[in-house]
């Protein structure tokens, strides 16, 4: 049996270097200024679809550029980019109460001193 030629990337691979490369740009990128940023391994397609789904997700922002589009983070590091993922979560359930104390119940304890203290201290 002949194996694969390439083998699978892990999911959400690709949206990660795709983001990283918009975290360290200084100013909006087009898909082909990512394809230049990630070295070019990538069809320009291929980037683009990438831009499109996170631009539906609203993990970035987009501009016209000529024929292209330019995009922009709307998050500006992997713990805001989980705290959106979280809160699109949160707004796709209807019940927010059962999904919020399903979450906090399987907290460590750790991690839910921590958030006390963090709810402790947030501005009311």
């Amino acid at each position: 049996m002949p194996e694969a030629p390439h083998a699978r990337r892990p999911s959400g691979e690709l949206e990660a270097q795709v983001l990283a490369a918009l975290w360290a740009a200084e100013h909006p990128l087009t898909p082909q200024d990512v394809q230049a940023t990630l070295g070019g391994g990538l069809a320009r397609t291929t980037i683009a679809t990438i831009l499109a789904r996170l631009h539906d997700k609203g993990t970035v922002e987009r501009a016209r550029a000529g024929r292209a589009y330019a995009y922009t983070p709307t998050v500006q590091d992997p713990a805001g980019l989980s705290a959106h993922r979280m809160r699109s979560e949160l707004d796709r359930g209807a019940d927010r109460s059962t999904v919020l104390a399903r979450f906090v119940s399987a907290l460590s304890e750790e991690d839910e001193r921590l958030l006390r203290d963090l709810l402790g201290d947030a501005p009311r």
